[in-house]
Protein backbone atom coordinates (compact mmCIF):
# COMPACT_ATOMS: atom_id res chain seq x y z
CA UNK A 1 0.00 0.00 0.00
CA UNK A 2 1.07 3.72 -1.26
CA UNK A 3 0.29 6.17 1.30
CA UNK A 4 2.66 8.90 2.09
CA UNK A 5 2.57 12.63 3.72
CA UNK A 6 5.16 15.29 2.94
CA UNK A 7 5.42 18.11 5.90
CA UNK A 8 7.31 20.97 4.17
CA UNK A 9 7.98 23.91 6.35
CA UNK A 10 9.13 27.19 4.69
CA UNK A 11 10.76 28.55 8.10
CA UNK A 12 9.93 32.30 9.17
CA UNK A 13 7.81 32.45 5.91
CA UNK A 14 4.68 33.95 8.22
CA UNK A 15 1.71 35.68 7.31
CA UNK A 16 1.05 38.37 9.55
CA UNK A 17 1.62 40.06 13.00
CA UNK A 18 -0.56 37.40 15.98
CA UNK A 19 -3.65 39.74 17.55
CA UNK A 20 -1.25 39.75 20.61
CA UNK A 21 1.53 41.28 19.00
CA UNK A 22 0.62 44.93 20.38
CA UNK A 23 0.59 43.74 23.92
CA UNK A 24 3.77 40.84 24.16
CA UNK A 25 5.78 42.42 21.11
CA UNK A 26 4.97 45.70 20.09
CA UNK A 27 8.17 45.88 17.78
CA UNK A 28 6.10 42.91 15.46
CA UNK A 29 3.59 45.45 15.02
CA UNK A 30 3.02 45.31 11.30
CA UNK A 31 4.79 42.42 10.40
CA UNK A 32 3.81 40.84 7.57
CA UNK A 33 6.64 38.53 5.88
CA UNK A 34 5.23 37.22 3.12
CA UNK A 35 3.35 39.94 1.80
CA UNK A 36 6.12 42.15 2.32
CA UNK A 37 8.60 39.87 0.28
CA UNK A 38 5.86 40.23 -2.25
CA UNK A 39 5.44 43.87 -2.18
CA UNK A 40 9.55 44.66 -2.40
CA UNK A 41 11.27 41.60 -4.29
CA UNK A 42 12.82 42.55 -7.84
CA UNK A 43 11.12 39.12 -8.64
CA UNK A 44 8.59 37.00 -7.31
CA UNK A 45 7.27 34.12 -9.93
CA UNK A 46 5.97 30.82 -7.72
CA UNK A 47 2.92 29.85 -10.18
CA UNK A 48 2.71 26.23 -8.01
CA UNK A 49 1.92 28.16 -4.73
CA UNK A 50 -0.38 30.22 -6.94
CA UNK A 51 -1.77 26.73 -8.25
CA UNK A 52 -1.99 25.87 -4.50
CA UNK A 53 -3.73 28.45 -3.33
CA UNK A 54 -1.73 30.64 -1.42
CA UNK A 55 -3.42 33.76 -2.94
CA UNK A 56 -6.55 32.66 -1.04
CA UNK A 57 -4.54 33.82 1.98
CA UNK A 58 -2.49 36.84 0.70
CA UNK A 59 -4.85 38.34 -1.57
CA UNK A 60 -1.66 40.15 -3.35
CA UNK A 61 -2.57 42.14 -6.40
CA UNK A 62 1.34 40.54 -7.66
CA UNK A 63 -0.05 36.67 -7.68
CA UNK A 64 -2.63 35.01 -9.53
CA UNK A 65 -5.74 33.79 -8.51
CA UNK A 66 -6.56 30.41 -9.85
CA UNK A 67 -9.26 27.89 -8.89
CA UNK A 68 -7.21 26.44 -6.01
CA UNK A 69 -5.57 22.76 -6.27
CA UNK A 70 -4.80 22.77 -2.10
CA UNK A 71 -7.18 23.87 1.51
CA UNK A 72 -5.64 26.20 2.87
CA UNK A 73 -5.55 28.16 6.25
CA UNK A 74 -3.93 30.18 8.79
CA UNK A 75 -2.43 28.55 11.87
CA UNK A 76 -1.89 30.89 15.59
CA UNK A 77 1.45 30.29 17.08
CA UNK A 78 1.01 28.73 20.95
CA UNK A 79 4.65 28.62 22.03
CA UNK A 80 5.22 31.95 23.35
CA UNK A 81 7.54 34.72 21.34
CA UNK A 82 8.39 33.15 17.44
CA UNK A 83 10.71 30.63 17.97
CA UNK A 84 12.05 27.84 15.67
CA UNK A 85 12.74 25.13 17.91
CA UNK A 86 9.56 26.08 19.84
CA UNK A 87 7.57 26.05 16.63
CA UNK A 88 8.88 23.04 14.99
CA UNK A 89 7.80 20.79 18.50
CA UNK A 90 5.10 22.58 18.15
CA UNK A 91 4.27 21.70 14.84
CA UNK A 92 4.88 18.10 15.65
CA UNK A 93 2.33 17.88 18.33
CA UNK A 94 3.84 19.86 21.51
CA UNK A 95 1.80 21.80 24.00
CA UNK A 96 4.11 24.13 24.74
CA UNK A 97 5.63 24.90 28.48
CA UNK A 98 6.30 28.27 29.79
CA UNK A 99 10.30 28.58 30.28
CA UNK A 100 12.04 31.11 31.49
CA UNK A 101 14.23 34.13 30.10
CA UNK A 102 17.72 34.64 31.55
CA UNK A 103 20.79 36.00 29.55
CA UNK A 104 23.22 33.31 29.79
CA UNK A 105 25.67 35.69 32.46
CA UNK A 106 23.12 34.76 35.11
CA UNK A 107 23.68 31.68 34.91
CA UNK A 108 27.36 31.22 34.29
CA UNK A 109 28.95 30.52 37.52
CA UNK A 110 26.67 27.77 38.50
CA UNK A 111 27.26 26.27 34.64
CA UNK A 112 31.01 26.76 35.24
CA UNK A 113 31.16 24.90 38.51
CA UNK A 114 28.75 22.17 37.30
CA UNK A 115 31.31 21.32 33.94
CA UNK A 116 34.20 21.95 36.83
CA UNK A 117 33.15 19.15 39.14
CA UNK A 118 32.32 16.67 35.75
CA UNK A 119 36.32 17.44 35.33
CA UNK A 120 36.03 19.67 32.32
CA UNK A 121 38.62 22.63 31.93
CA UNK A 122 36.54 26.20 32.01
CA UNK A 123 37.92 29.49 31.48
CA UNK A 124 36.15 32.86 31.14
CA UNK A 125 38.90 34.31 28.98
CA UNK A 126 37.27 38.17 28.70
CA UNK A 127 35.58 39.65 32.01
CA UNK A 128 34.76 41.86 30.52
CA UNK A 129 33.03 40.01 27.50
CA UNK A 130 31.85 37.00 30.10
CA UNK A 131 31.56 33.57 28.18
CA UNK A 132 32.75 29.91 28.72
CA UNK A 133 35.67 28.35 27.31
CA UNK A 134 35.80 24.89 27.73
CA UNK A 135 38.59 22.52 27.16
CA UNK A 136 39.87 25.08 24.24
CA UNK A 137 37.15 24.12 22.08
CA UNK A 138 33.97 25.14 23.00
CA UNK A 139 31.96 28.57 23.34
CA UNK A 140 29.08 28.81 25.83
CA UNK A 141 26.53 31.62 25.57
CA UNK A 142 23.81 33.44 24.11
CA UNK A 143 22.46 32.74 21.17
CA UNK A 144 22.65 36.00 19.54
CA UNK A 145 20.68 35.42 16.64
CA UNK A 146 16.81 35.23 18.49
CA UNK A 147 14.77 36.27 21.15
CA UNK A 148 16.58 37.83 24.48
CA UNK A 149 17.31 34.77 26.52
CA UNK A 150 15.46 31.97 25.47
CA UNK A 151 18.99 29.98 24.02
CA UNK A 152 22.12 28.95 25.27
CA UNK A 153 24.56 27.78 22.65
CA UNK A 154 27.36 25.10 23.07
CA UNK A 155 29.74 25.89 19.50
CA UNK A 156 32.23 23.36 18.85
CA UNK A 157 35.92 23.32 17.30
CA UNK A 158 34.85 19.84 15.67
CA UNK A 159 38.79 19.55 14.60
CA UNK A 160 39.78 19.62 18.08
CA UNK A 161 36.68 18.13 19.61
CA UNK A 162 33.93 15.06 17.93
CA UNK A 163 30.31 16.52 17.94
CA UNK A 164 29.49 14.12 20.52
CA UNK A 165 31.34 14.98 23.04
CA UNK A 166 30.08 18.81 22.53
CA UNK A 167 26.72 17.27 22.68
CA UNK A 168 27.67 15.54 26.28
CA UNK A 169 28.53 19.16 27.24
CA UNK A 170 25.28 20.77 25.84
CA UNK A 171 23.30 18.02 28.03
CA UNK A 172 24.94 19.07 31.12
CA UNK A 173 23.82 22.62 30.38
CA UNK A 174 20.73 21.96 29.72
CA UNK A 175 20.04 20.26 33.30
CA UNK A 176 21.31 23.32 34.54
CA UNK A 177 18.72 25.82 33.13
CA UNK A 178 15.59 26.41 32.39
CA UNK A 179 15.39 28.28 29.22
CA UNK A 180 13.50 27.43 26.18
CA UNK A 181 16.50 26.09 24.47
CA UNK A 182 20.44 24.98 24.39
CA UNK A 183 21.92 23.94 20.99
CA UNK A 184 24.53 21.71 20.84
CA UNK A 185 26.47 22.90 17.36
CA UNK A 186 29.98 22.78 15.54
CA UNK A 187 31.67 22.71 12.08
CA UNK A 188 34.93 21.50 10.85
CA UNK A 189 37.38 23.83 9.29
CA UNK A 190 36.73 26.22 12.39
CA UNK A 191 40.23 27.04 14.66
CA UNK A 192 39.50 27.39 17.82
CA UNK A 193 40.79 30.66 17.48
CA UNK A 194 37.87 32.23 14.69
CA UNK A 195 35.62 30.35 17.52
CA UNK A 196 36.97 32.75 20.15
CA UNK A 197 37.51 35.71 17.67
CA UNK A 198 33.52 35.27 16.84
CA UNK A 199 32.12 36.27 20.29
CA UNK A 200 30.29 39.39 20.23
CA UNK A 201 28.39 41.48 22.60
CA UNK A 202 24.65 42.49 21.40
CA UNK A 203 22.47 45.77 21.48
CA UNK A 204 20.74 44.54 24.19
CA UNK A 205 23.67 43.29 26.00
CA UNK A 206 23.21 38.95 25.13
CA UNK A 207 27.26 37.76 24.78
CA UNK A 208 27.52 34.54 22.40
CA UNK A 209 29.47 33.39 19.10
CA UNK A 210 28.24 34.85 15.61
CA UNK A 211 27.96 31.61 13.98
CA UNK A 212 27.28 32.62 10.68
CA UNK A 213 30.99 35.27 11.07
CA UNK A 214 32.46 31.88 12.57
CA UNK A 215 32.17 29.54 9.77
CA UNK A 216 30.41 27.04 12.14
CA UNK A 217 27.91 26.37 9.18
CA UNK A 218 30.49 26.12 6.33
CA UNK A 219 31.54 22.18 6.60
CA UNK A 220 30.11 19.17 8.32
CA UNK A 221 27.71 21.36 10.30
CA UNK A 222 26.23 19.52 13.43
CA UNK A 223 23.82 20.97 15.46
CA UNK A 224 21.00 19.29 18.06
CA UNK A 225 18.45 21.45 19.75
CA UNK A 226 17.58 20.38 23.40
CA UNK A 227 14.39 21.34 24.65
CA UNK A 228 11.87 22.29 27.41
CA UNK A 229 9.39 20.47 28.68
CA UNK A 230 9.60 18.25 25.55
CA UNK A 231 8.39 14.66 25.41
CA UNK A 232 9.45 13.01 21.80
CA UNK A 233 7.30 10.01 22.53
CA UNK A 234 3.89 12.33 22.22
CA UNK A 235 5.33 13.99 18.83
CA UNK A 236 3.79 13.23 15.55
CA UNK A 237 6.63 11.50 14.33
CA UNK A 238 7.97 9.07 16.93
CA UNK A 239 4.04 8.46 17.07
CA UNK A 240 4.37 6.90 13.81
CA UNK A 241 7.57 5.23 14.04
CA UNK A 242 5.81 3.14 17.16
CA UNK A 243 3.29 2.03 14.79
CA UNK A 244 5.25 1.02 12.27
CA UNK A 245 5.25 3.83 10.10
CA UNK A 246 8.98 4.71 8.63
CA UNK A 247 10.14 8.54 9.52
CA UNK A 248 12.40 10.76 7.44
CA UNK A 249 13.88 14.12 9.24
CA UNK A 250 15.19 16.37 6.38
CA UNK A 251 17.03 19.68 6.57
CA UNK A 252 16.59 21.28 9.66
CA UNK A 253 13.48 19.58 10.58
CA UNK A 254 16.51 16.52 11.51
CA UNK A 255 18.22 19.56 14.06
CA UNK A 256 15.06 19.93 15.63
CA UNK A 257 13.05 17.15 16.50
CA UNK A 258 14.21 14.12 18.57
CA UNK A 259 12.26 10.74 16.89
CA UNK A 260 14.55 7.73 17.52
CA UNK A 261 14.33 4.89 14.47
CA UNK A 262 14.06 8.07 11.58
CA UNK A 263 16.24 8.17 8.72
CA UNK A 264 17.77 11.78 9.07
CA UNK A 265 19.14 13.81 6.48
CA UNK A 266 20.95 16.88 7.57
CA UNK A 267 21.17 20.10 5.46
CA UNK A 268 20.94 23.83 4.76
CA UNK A 269 21.09 24.30 1.15
CA UNK A 270 17.82 24.77 -0.05
CA UNK A 271 18.33 22.84 -3.11
CA UNK A 272 19.94 19.85 -1.32
CA UNK A 273 16.79 19.53 1.36
CA UNK A 274 14.39 19.48 -1.65
CA UNK A 275 16.26 16.93 -3.91
CA UNK A 276 16.51 15.19 -0.58
CA UNK A 277 12.85 15.51 -0.42
CA UNK A 278 11.98 14.30 -4.33
CA UNK A 279 14.63 11.67 -3.63
CA UNK A 280 12.96 10.10 -0.21
CA UNK A 281 8.93 10.59 -2.03
CA UNK A 282 10.48 8.24 -4.95
CA UNK A 283 12.22 6.16 -2.52
CA UNK A 284 9.17 5.74 0.28
CA UNK A 285 6.30 3.63 -0.79
CA UNK A 286 4.58 4.54 2.79
CA UNK A 287 5.39 6.97 5.78
CA UNK A 288 6.25 10.11 6.52
CA UNK A 289 8.52 12.90 4.61
CA UNK A 290 9.26 15.77 6.88
CA UNK A 291 11.67 18.86 6.01
CA UNK A 292 12.31 22.19 6.79
CA UNK A 293 13.84 24.75 4.50
CA UNK A 294 16.04 26.64 6.89
CA UNK A 295 17.83 29.38 3.90
CA UNK A 296 14.15 31.37 4.30
CA UNK A 297 15.07 32.03 7.72
CA UNK A 298 18.53 32.99 7.02
CA UNK A 299 17.33 35.70 4.75
CA UNK A 300 15.18 37.38 6.84
CA UNK A 301 18.16 37.66 9.52
CA UNK A 302 20.07 39.05 7.10
CA UNK A 303 16.84 41.60 6.04
CA UNK A 304 17.62 40.14 2.82
CA UNK A 305 14.05 41.03 0.58
CA UNK A 306 15.44 39.31 -2.87
CA UNK A 307 17.67 36.75 -1.24
CA UNK A 308 14.49 35.62 0.63
CA UNK A 309 12.30 35.82 -2.88
CA UNK A 310 14.80 33.12 -4.49
CA UNK A 311 14.52 30.52 -1.69
CA UNK A 312 10.80 30.77 -2.07
CA UNK A 313 10.79 30.22 -5.93
CA UNK A 314 13.79 27.21 -5.57
CA UNK A 315 10.95 25.71 -3.55
CA UNK A 316 8.37 26.44 -5.70
CA UNK A 317 10.25 25.07 -8.69
CA UNK A 318 10.81 21.61 -7.23
CA UNK A 319 6.87 22.02 -6.14
CA UNK A 320 6.29 21.91 -10.10
CA UNK A 321 8.20 18.74 -9.92
CA UNK A 322 6.87 16.59 -7.05
CA UNK A 323 3.00 17.82 -7.41
CA UNK A 324 2.54 15.78 -10.85
CA UNK A 325 4.10 12.14 -8.55
CA UNK A 326 1.39 12.63 -5.94
CA UNK A 327 -1.34 9.62 -5.96
CA UNK A 328 -4.78 9.90 -4.26
CA UNK A 329 -3.25 8.45 -0.83
CA UNK A 330 -0.40 11.38 -0.86
CA UNK A 331 -1.01 13.88 1.68
CA UNK A 332 1.02 17.44 0.98
CA UNK A 333 0.75 19.90 4.01
CA UNK A 334 2.97 23.06 3.60
CA UNK A 335 3.51 25.51 6.00
CA UNK A 336 5.96 27.98 8.56
CA UNK A 337 7.12 28.29 12.08
CA UNK A 338 6.32 32.04 12.84
CA UNK A 339 8.10 35.18 10.63
CA UNK A 340 10.97 36.74 10.38
CA UNK A 341 10.18 39.96 8.11
CA UNK A 342 13.25 41.49 6.39
CA UNK A 343 11.29 45.09 6.24
CA UNK A 344 10.05 45.54 9.68
CA UNK A 345 13.32 47.26 10.90
CA UNK A 346 15.27 44.78 13.08
CA UNK A 347 16.44 40.92 11.77
CA UNK A 348 15.13 39.04 14.73
CA UNK A 349 12.07 36.54 14.33
CA UNK A 350 8.77 37.93 14.14
CA UNK A 351 5.62 37.15 16.08
CA UNK A 352 3.19 36.37 13.23
CA UNK A 353 0.43 33.63 12.27
CA UNK A 354 1.43 31.08 9.26
CA UNK A 355 -0.24 29.55 6.42
CA UNK A 356 -1.03 26.00 5.79
CA UNK A 357 -1.91 24.37 2.40
CA UNK A 358 -2.93 21.27 2.47
CA UNK A 359 -2.92 18.95 -1.16
CA UNK A 360 -4.87 15.54 -1.29
CA UNK A 361 -5.48 14.55 -5.36
CA UNK A 362 -8.60 13.37 -4.36
CA UNK A 363 -10.19 15.54 -1.81
CA UNK A 364 -11.70 19.19 -2.41
CA UNK A 365 -9.72 22.85 -1.83
CA UNK A 366 -11.88 24.02 1.05
CA UNK A 367 -10.71 27.22 3.37
CA UNK A 368 -9.84 25.40 7.20
CA UNK A 369 -9.90 28.69 8.86
CA UNK A 370 -8.28 30.40 11.41
CA UNK A 371 -6.70 27.19 13.86
CA UNK A 372 -5.44 27.84 17.28
CA UNK A 373 -2.24 26.03 17.31
CA UNK A 374 0.57 24.58 14.50
CA UNK A 375 -0.15 21.63 16.53
CA UNK A 376 -3.33 20.80 14.10
CA UNK A 377 -0.48 19.84 11.53
CA UNK A 378 0.46 16.63 13.66
CA UNK A 379 -3.19 15.82 15.05
CA UNK A 380 -4.16 15.94 11.03
CA UNK A 381 -1.20 13.88 10.13
CA UNK A 382 -2.10 11.39 12.73
CA UNK A 383 -6.11 11.09 11.56
CA UNK A 384 -4.00 10.57 8.33
CA UNK A 385 -2.03 7.80 9.18
CA UNK A 386 -4.43 6.11 11.75
CA UNK A 387 -2.46 6.65 14.95
CA UNK A 388 -3.03 7.88 18.39
CA UNK A 389 -3.10 11.83 18.59
CA UNK A 390 0.07 13.84 19.92
CA UNK A 391 -0.12 15.39 23.06
CA UNK A 392 -2.05 18.71 21.13
CA UNK A 393 -4.00 20.07 18.12
CA UNK A 394 -7.08 19.42 16.37
CA UNK A 395 -6.90 17.47 13.39
CA UNK A 396 -8.51 18.94 9.81
CA UNK A 397 -8.11 15.51 7.46
CA UNK A 398 -11.16 13.94 8.63
CA UNK A 399 -13.36 17.32 8.49
CA UNK A 400 -11.60 17.76 4.91
CA UNK A 401 -12.81 14.26 4.33
CA UNK A 402 -16.69 14.89 5.29
CA UNK A 403 -16.48 18.01 3.06
CA UNK A 404 -15.41 15.26 0.18
CA UNK A 405 -18.20 13.14 0.72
Amino acid sequence: MTKRAILLILDSLGIGAMDDVPQVRPRDTGAHTFRHILDQAEKMEIPNLEKLGINQLLHHPRLQNPKPLASWGSLNLQHEGADSYAGHQEIMGTRPRKPIREPFVHILPQVRKTLERKGYQVEVPNPDLPYLWVNHAVVIGDNIETDYGQIYNVSGALDVIPFEEVLEIGNIVRREVQVSRVIALGGNGVSPKQLQQSVERREDGLIGLNSPKSGVYNKNYHARHLGYGVDPTKQIATLLIQKGWPVHLIGKMQDVISCEGAETFPGVDTEQVMKDIENSFNHLKRGLIAATVQETDLAGHAEDVNRYSQKIMQVDRHLGLLLPQMGPDDLLLISADHGNDPTVGHSQHTREKTFVLAYNKKLPAVSLGNRDTLSDLAATLAQFFNVPCPENGKGFYEEWLHAYS
